[in-house]
């Protein structure tokens, strides 16, 4: 049976790096006899010349999701959590070829385009279920906004530099009161990412676990807490905030909020499929990215 019949391409715009990888993983597909959906946002900026005789057509995301049995994502981190957003909701299939920085969530490298694609077309990867956050604010009892992220969910003072004051609750029960300038709510996907730099752990992708981290907390016990991924959060954003206070998912969806507004974070209902060339180890990647030195004998295993 051929794997991923209908292959959806979502990069990142206004980079000819990307577009010239782009161009190499349709001809690929088109080797490989696939069906390609491109991206309308970045449709206009193929070379259609270079793309004959391929069977193609293009879309939003969302037609992409319906679409589509896998998606390649071509750019950084930012683009796949983008895209990943969507695509969990469809329950549709992502890989990441690398076109950013640091690349934790593109596994293949643009030297490897060709023969990491084909083995993933014929079968050959391993599949990795990321589960979600979805957040929800709360004023007066009534939703003004929502918003969901593979990375984190981060309570922050938006353009002000004053420090936040906010209670936290964890299944119905409090926790603590703390001023910090924000609150990182990160998913294992994530603890590598923001929550990373505040000082927050390492967890491995396959937990169910959600990290809570501080930000230069006023208060120096205020410590990362981790939390059973099913447990439901709330953050009451304290009355005497003479600030925005600002809720981010993936710091790409943005609530603005007010004093006495609630935050509800949870597991999101949906996860995302992410596949990764055989012989991927989450370790190797720690130390190829974050610098860790291993020893002259190391063979990775």
């Amino acid at each position: 049976m051929t794997q991923f019949k209908h292959v959806g391409l979502i990069g990142r715009l206004n980079s000819p790096a990307v577009i010239e990888t782009l161009h190499r993983v349709i001809k690929c597909l088109n080797s490989c006899h696939r069906q390609v959906w491109v991206d309308d946002r970045i449709a206009g900026s193929l070379d259609a010349a270079k793309l004959l005789p391929a069977t193609y057509g293009t879309g939003d995301r969302h037609f992409l999701g319906n679409h589509c049995d896998l998606v390649i994502v071509v750019g950084g981190d930012g683009s796949m959590l983008s895209a990943a957003r969507i695509m969990a909701t469809y329950g549709v299939a992502v890989i990441g070829i690398n076109r950013g920085k640091l690349g934790f969530l593109t596994d293949i490298a643009p030297d490897q385009v060709e023969t990491s694609l084909e083995a993933v077309l014929n079968g050959y990867f391993e599949t990795s279920h990321r589960f979600m956050l979805s957040a929800h604010v709360l004023r007066n009892g009534y939703e003004i906004g929502r918003g969901s992220g593979l990375n984190d969910v981060v309570l922050h003072p938006g353009q002000s530099a004053r420090m936040l004051a906010y209670d936290l609750s964890i299944d119905g029960k409090a926790v603590y009161f703390d001023r910090a300038d924000g609150l990182i709510v990160a998913t294992p996907t994530g603890s590598t990412a923001y929550a990373l730099s505040a000082g927050g752990p390492i967890m491995h992708p396959g937990l169910d676990a959600i990290s809570l981290v501080p930000m230069n907390p006023h208060n120096l016990s205020s410590r990362p807490l981790v939390v059973a991924a099913d447990a439901q959060l709330e953050i009451l954003i304290g009355e005497d905030n003479s600030n925005q206070p600002t809720i981010s998912c993936d710091g790409q969806v943005h609530i603005v909020c007010e004093p006495g507004d609630r935050v509800h974070i949870q597991r999101h209902e949906a996860r995302l499929k992410v596949l990764q060339p055989l012989g991927h180890h989450f370790y190797e990647r720690c130390r190829s990215k974050l610098g860790w030195h291993a020893r002259a004998s190391d063979d990775g295993q």
